[in-house]
């Protein structure tokens, strides 16, 4: 369980994060390019200024999520939960992903 852990500005590294409890993360401006985050739990999760081009978030846990000028080009977003979430400025995100 990774609850409340500070990752800003993360580099590299593993990037399967797959089913990882990251409720109220710290995720500003880390490096999730092509992130494997499939049932991740990003509940709450700080994620401003996030590059998550290509990342799978497929049935991700992104309630009240912080998502301000996040790069979601390409990610997967099939069942993810967005309810609440902050997604202003968000780059990459049409209706049709929602």
């Amino acid at each position: 369980m990774l609850f409340g852990v500070d990752y800003e500005r993360a580099r590299g590294g593993d990037k399967n994060l797959q089913g990882a409890n990251l409720h109220k993360a710290r995720l500003d401006k880390a490096d999730l390019t092509g992130a494997d985050l499939t049932g991740a739990n990003l509940q709450g999760a700080t994620l401003i200024d996030e590059d998550l081009t290509g990342a799978d978030l497929t049935g991700a846990n992104l309630q009240s999520a912080y998502l301000i000028r996040a790069n979601l080009t390409d990610a997967n977003l099939t069942g993810a939960n967005l309810l609440g979430a902050n997604l202003r400025d968000v780059k990459g995100l049409y209706a049709k992903d929602l």
